[in-house]
């Protein structure tokens, strides 16, 4: 005997246990105990939701007779009437279910019409449910206008659909719209506790969690995923096996990557995406977990009382809400959901994750983007051999002077020239504007590309080859640091391509470039060095000099 599936058995018979629609409940449930029925609704939300259930149920509440035969229409079907019984088995003669998505044409609905206008076989109404509407034609929809406003009295429509954008005003105007929301997750695992009770599966509620997340808002879903589950499992649902059969990641994944990025060690990133390459886990997914768990660390930074006790990880969000600054973990949320569409672009996906994280590591405020700990600018270069405490010193002051220079005439080169009278130095000007974090990072990445300035206020159009920075909050806010800084309304205009000349990010990579080929040239010129390298053989370790 094959068993029925839980999506299917466990599907609401009434209104009462309709799970997660209560807005909508009390509103048809009124209308139905008071007898002020509209003649067409029109449900709308994303899959798995209740929209055919309720549909259903209003079917079953509207033709209902009681379990005597003589009840009238209610608000808590009987279920034991033949019209209940009959609905709910799917035979029911006068509640017709049609899917628009393969009956979508104009003849189609004139044929629907049609029949119509004949009274019920054997109920009060007619209720004709039209599955996906919004994949009817144009020509079907302008057919169904007049009866849709002014149906025979003994008819009833329902309408259904995951797109309501696309369902024309006339439409809409005729219906009482009434939108599902998505599952909660506390509201899936409440009641998948309650379906595996009943079924006399045991489960981890971890597990649950896990299946409730993956679920994205649907109680279809859920129930689809935990049939899955069991099968999966062979009897017991543990978090391990839910895990290994979505091929999601535990969150201990999640903070490890965390913990690197706080330590800037490089290498143990790697190390974790290489480890989770090895158990084929869904890079995709983990970086939809390590945005959700950053926005989570986000919300504990500004509202500590965000984090609910019976989280399994709330112990180090708290943590981490401490060790990140609120511009870490804003920049490596931004980067984690940004970077998920690029997966489909790279090599491969582990190669595409593990880049990610590069580019977390790379993008830190003041991170040197390499594993370890930067050397402090003042550290010396590392000799082979040691040094006599009476030799002089190679001469910082020549060295700081030439770099100088040289980062002078780079930001001269990065500025066009003949704006100076109308425009302001770009490259000069976001050093000195208050932002950090993304916002930074986006300013430093961009050329002035336009600069209109009016007495109502500024339009500056600027270029960023790193489009993925340019999010509207942003652009807002380096909006509101121009003006702050100029005193008047500046606009900021973007525009994604190749810069012509140097971005500041770019200007100050070549300086610290040629500052470290100075210093290099100056180190290996310097009379002292050259004795260490000829008599006991020292060499400069490549690499080590620092310019000040």
């Amino acid at each position: 005997m094959t068993a029925l599936a839980l999506a299917r058995s466990w599907r609401p018979k009434t209104f009462s246990e309709l799970v997660g629609q209560d807005h909508v409940v009390k509103a048809l449930t009124h209308a139905l105990d008071q007898g002020r029925l509209h003649h067409a609704w029109l449900f709308t939300g994303t899959r798995g939701v209740g929209k055919t259930t309720i549909a259903r149920i209003m079917a079953k509440a509207l033709n209902c007779t009681g379990a005597d035969g003589a009840g009238k229409m209610t608000s808590q079907p009987c279920g034991k009437c033949p019209a209940c019984m009959e609905i709910d088995a799917g035979r029911f003669v006068d509640y017709i279910e049609m899917d628009a998505a393969s009956n979508r044409g104009v003849d189609d609905i004139a044929a629907l019409l049609e029949k119509a206008a004949y009274a019920p076989s054997n109920a009060r109404f007619k209720v004709y449910m039209i599955d996906e509407v919004h994949m009817l034609t144009n020509h079907a929809f302008n057919a169904m206008l007049k009866t849709l406003e002014e149906p025979p009295e003994h008819v009833k429509f329902i309408l259904a659909t995951t797109d309501p954008q696309k369902i024309p005003v006339t439409i809409l105007s005729r219906c009482l719209q009434f939108n599902l929301k998505q599952m909660p997750v506390a509201l899936i695992v409440e009641h998948l506790e309650k379906v595996l009770a009943a079924e006399k599966v045991t489960y981890e509620v971890n597990a649950l969690r896990v299946l409730a997340k993956a679920a994205q808002g649907s109680m279809r879903d859920a129930l689809s995923l935990t049939d899955q589950a069991i099968a999966y499992a062979a009897g017991k649902v543990t978090e391990e096996s839910v895990r290994g059969m979505l091929g999601t990641l535990d969150d201990a994944y999640l903070i490890r990557i965390l913990d690197c990025l706080i330590a800037k060690d490089g290498a143990s990133l790697l190390a974790v995406a290489n480890e989770m390459g090895e158990r084929s886990m869904s890079f995709s997914l983990a970086l939809q977990d390590l945005s959700s768990l950053l926005q989570k660390i986000a919300a504990a930074q500004v509202v500590p009382e965000s984090v609910l006790e019976d989280w399994p990880e709330a112990g180090e969000i708290r943590r981490l809400a401490t060790q990140l600054t609120k511009e870490e973990a804003q920049l490596f949320y931004q980067i984690s959901i940004t970077s998920r569409p690029d997966l489909s672009l790279a090599p491969d996906e582990q190669t595409g994750f593990a880049m990610t994280l590069l580019r977390m590591l790379a993008f830190r405020p003041g991170s040197s983007g390499g594993g370890g700990t930067a050397p402090t600018p003042s550290s010396p270069p590392v000799a082979s051999a040691p040094r006599p405490m009476s030799a002089p010193a190679p001469t910082a002051k020549t060295v700081v002077s030439a770099a100088a220079s040289i980062a002078t005439k780079l930001v001269a080169a990065a500025t066009p020239v003949g704006d100076a009278a109308n425009r302001p130095d770009w490259h000069s000007l976001v050093r000195q504007l208050p932002v950090k974090g993304l916002v930074q990072q986006l300013a430093f990445q961009t050329e002035l590309q336009d600069w209109k300035d009016s007495a109502a206020g500024v339009k500056a159009t600027i270029v960023t080859p790193m489009p993925q920075l340019a999010s509207e909050a942003s652009i807002a806010r380096l909006g509101e640091a121009l003006t702050t800084y100029f005193g008047k309304p500046v606009k900021i205009v973007i525009e994604k391509g190749e810069v012509e000349g140097k971005t500041v990010a770019k200007v100050d990579a070549q300086i610290h470039q040629e500052k470290r080929m100075n210093a290099e040239q100056m180190i290996a010129a310097d009379p002292f060095i050259q004795q260490l390298e000829k008599e006991f053989g020292a060499k400069v370790v490549g690499g080590s000099v620092k310019p000040l």
